[in-house]
C-alpha cells in the first residue's frame, strides 16, 4: 500500500514539474525578442524608444517600433527611423526571418551593414540611408529576391556594387547615391533599369547608367591578347597567388581580431569608468582649461564658468549631432547656457574649429544662434551658445503631439530665411553653412527662428569660390550639383533652404517613407504634383489657419528654390524680399536691409 502511495506521489510531483517547466517556456521571451534584445544591446544611444524593450516581456510584438504577424506572432517589422539611434546592427538580425520591413533610416548607426540580413529571405523593403555605414556592400542581400526596395544613400559605403544585386528582380526603388563606392554598376539584369539618380555622389562609379564608360574593361582592347601560358607555369603561378591569398587571408583576420581585442577592451574600460564615475567632462576640464568670451556679455569670470563646468556629467546631455554633444549648463543666478562639446581629433581639425569660433566669434544677429564663448581643454572645445527652450524645428515639426499652426509656420521660415540672408550677404568674409535642415533651426520660447550649427560652414572671401572634394551636408536636402561635384556655393544653400521650406509646409521629412515608397523624395513630390496643378496637396493636413494665397506664395518660392539649374535659383536677399512682400504682411524689415544686396 506504502509502495502504491509513493508511486503515485511521485507521478503527481512528475506531472508538477512538467507542467511548472511548459509554464516557463511558455512566459520566457520568443526567439525574434532574444534577436531584438541583441540588436538593443548593440545600440549605445537613442532617445529613448528602446526602453520599454525587457527581457522580462514574453512578447516583443508590443515594442515600440515593432509590428508583427497577428496570426503567427512572428516580427514582420522593424520601423526605428529617426531615433538617434547611434551603434552598429547586431548579426542577430539574421534571426529574425520573417521580417519584411527594415526602417533604419535617419540615425547615426555605425560599422558594417551584416551580411546576415541576406538569411532575412521575407525582406521587401530595406531603408539604411541617412546613417555612417562603412565598409562593403554585403553581396548576400542580392539573395533577397521579394526585395523591392532597397536604399542604402548617404552613408560612407565603400568597394563596389555586388554582382549579385542583378537577381534582385522585383527592386523597383534602388538608391545608392552619397556614398564612396567604385568599379563598374552591373548592367545586366535588375539595375539596368535605374538612371544616375540612383549612384549620384559616388565618383568612382562608372557604367551605362550614369553615362561614364569603365576604364580597363575585361575583355580589353583588341590585339592586346596574352601569348598562352604554359601548364607548368599556370600552376607556379595559381600556388603563388594562393600563398599570397593566404597571408593576406591570416594578416587581415589577425588584424580584425586585434581590433576586436581593443574594442572589448575599450567598452570594458569604459564602462567600468562609467560606473564609478560619470564625469569625464569634468575630468576633461580639471585636467587645465582656458575660457575665451565674446561680445563681453557673458556675466561670469572664468573661474565661475569653469568650476560649473567641472559639475556636468551625462545627465545634462540634451541633445548631440555630427560635431558633438550638447550639454545644458545652468548657472547659479539661473541664467541657461547650451553646451557643445567638440572634441580634438587631430591638429588640422582644431585648426578647423579655431578659424571657425574666430568669425562666429564677431557675428551676433537675431536670427543666428549667439555664441557667447568657448572653453579651451586640452581634449576638447566646449563652445557656449544661448540655450534656446523651443528646441529644434525637426522636434516641433515631427515629434511633438502640439502641431504647429500655419503663422507660426510662416514666421519660422521668415526667421530662417532672414538669418541665412545675413550669412550669404552681410558678413565678410560670406559664410556658406552647407546643413541647412529642420534640426539645426532652433526655436526661442515664443517660436522665433534661429540659424545654428556653423561647424560645417565653409567661407567665401568676395571673389573666390570654396571648393571640397568631401560632401558635407544631410542627404535629402543636398542641391544635385553639390552631390555631384563637392562644390559649395551659396546656391547649394538656396536648395537646402527650399526643401526646408517644402518640409514645414507637409510636416514630413525630406525622405518621408511615403515619398520613398514612391521612389521619390519631398522634391520628386511637389515636382509630380505641380504637372497636374495639384501642388496644394502637400501641405500638411494637421496645420490649421492655412491661407491659400500665402500657400501659393510659398510653393512659388520652394519651387524656385528647389529649380535644377543653380542659375535659375533665387539669392536669399530675394528669397527675404519676396517672402516680406507675398508672404507676410507687406512691411520693411527691422533686421534685414531689404534694399542692399
Amino acid at each position: 500500500m506504502m509502495e502504491l502511495f509513493r508511486i503515485q506521489y511521485q507521478h503527481k510531483l512528475l506531472l508538477v514539474l512538467f507542467f511548472y517547466v511548459l509554464t516557463q517556456r511558455s512566459n520566457g521571451i520568443s526567439p525574434d525578442g532574444e534577436a531584438l534584445l541583441s540588436f538593443k544591446a548593440a545600440i549605445v544611444g537613442s532617445d529613448g524608444i528602446l526602453l520599454q524593450w525587457r527581457q522580462e516581456d514574453p512578447d516583443p510584438c508590443k515594442w515600440r517600433g515593432v509590428v508583427c504577424d497577428v496570426r503567427t506572432k512572428r516580427v514582420t517589422q522593424l520601423s526605428l527611423g529617426y531615433h538617434k539611434l547611434s551603434g552598429s546592427i547586431s548579426p542577430d538580425i539574421g534571426k529574425l526571418n520573417q521580417l519584411k520591413t527594415l526602417a533604419l533610416h535617419g540615425n547615426s548607426l555605425y560599422g558594417l551593414i551584416p551580411s546576415e540580413l541576406g538569411n532575412c529571405i521575407e525582406l521587401q523593403y530595406i531603408y539604411l540611408q541617412g546613417n555612417y555605414f562603412s565598409g562593403d556592400i554585403p553581396p548576400e542581400i542580392g539573395n533577397l529576391l521579394g526585395l523591392e526596395i532597397l536604399d542604402i544613400s548617404s552613408n560612407t559605403l565603400s568597394g563596389s556594387i555586388p554582382p549579385s544585386f542583378q537577381k534582385l528582380s522585383k527592386l523597383k526603388t534602388f538608391n545608392a547615391s552619397a556614398n564612396f563606392l567604385v568599379g563598374p554598376i552591373p548592367s545586366d539584369g535588375a539595375l539596368d533599369i535605374f538612371t544616375a539618380n540612383s549612384f549620384i555622389g559616388n565618383r568612382g562609379l562608372c557604367g551605362k547608367q550614369i553615362s561614364k564608360s569603365c576604364k580597363g574593361g575585361t575583355e580589353g582592347p583588341p590585339g592586346n591578347s596574352q601569348p598562352p601560358v604554359s601548364e607548368d607555369e599556370g600552376k607556379k603561378k595559381a600556388q603563388k597567388y594562393s600563398a599570397r591569398l593566404l597571408i593576406s587571408a591570416l594578416a587581415t583576420v589577425g588584424a580584425l581580431l586585434l581590433v576586436a581585442l581593443m574594442c572589448f577592451w575599450g567598452c570594458f574600460l569604459y564602462k567600468k569608468f562609467n560606473k564609478n564615475y560619470n564625469g569625464a567632462l569634468a575630468m576633461d576640464v580639471i585636467g587645465g582649461a582656458s575660457i575665451v568670451m565674446f561680445h563681453g556679455d557673458l556675466p561670469y569670470s572664468s573661474k565661475d564658468i569653469i568650476k560649473k563646468l567641472e559639475t556636468l556629467t551625462d545627465d545634462h546631455i540634451i541633445g548631440s549631432g555630427g560635431f558633438g554633444t550638447v550639454y545644458k549648463l545652468e548657472m547659479d543666478d539661473g541664467n541657461i547656457f547650451a553646451l557643445k562639446r567638440i572634441m580634438k581629433t587631430n591638429e588640422g581639425l582644431d585648426r578647423f574649429f579655431e578659424r571657425e569660433l574666430e568669425i562666429l566669434g564677431s557675428i551676433k544677429h537675431r536670427y543666428l544662434v549667439n555664441l557667447r564663448g568657448y572653453c579651451n581643454s586640452p581634449s576638447s572645445k566646449l563652445l557656449i551658445y544661448d540655450f534656446l527652450p523651443g528646441g529644434s524645428l525637426d522636434e516641433a515639426l515631427h515629434e511633438r503631439s502640439e502641431q504647429l499652426d500655419w503663422d507660426a509656420r510662416l514666421n519660422i521660415i521668415m526667421g530662417a530665411a532672414k538669418g541665412l540672408a545675413y550669412l550669404h550677404h552681410d558678413c565678410s568674409p560670406r559664410i556658406i553653412h552647407r546643413d541647412i535642415k529642420s534640426s539645426n533651426i532652433l526655436l526661442d520660447g515664443n517660436l522665433e527662428a534661429r540659424v545654428s550649427d556653423f561647424g560645417l560652414a565653409k567661407l567665401l572671401e568676395d571673389e573666390e569660390s570654396h571648393i571640397t572634394t568631401i560632401v558635407a551636408g544631410t542627404f535629402g536636402y543636398l542641391a544635385p550639383e553639390y552631390m555631384q561635384s563637392g562644390r559649395a556655393t551659396e546656391k547649394t544653400d538656396v536648395y537646402s533652404f527650399g526643401v526646408l521650406m517644402l518640409e514645414v509646409i507637409s510636416g514630413k521629412r525630406p525622405t518621408d517613407s511615403s515619398y520613398i515608397e514612391k521612389g521619390l523624395n519631398i522634391v520628386g513630390m511637389l515636382n509630380l504634383l505641380a504637372k497636374e496643378n495639384r501642388q496644394r496637396e502637400i501641405v500638411d493636413q494637421s496645420c490649421e489657419g492655412v491661407q491659400g494665397e500665402s500657400l501659393d506664395a510659398l510653393l512659388l518660392v520652394a519651387s524656385q528654390c528647389i529649380s535644377s539649374s543653380p542659375d535659375d535659383r533665387p539669392t536669399m536677399h530675394r528669397v527675404v524680399q519676396v517672402l516680406e512682400s507675398e508672404v507676410m504682411t507687406p512691411c520693411p524689415s527691422d533686421y534685414y536691409d531689404s534694399n542692399s544686396e
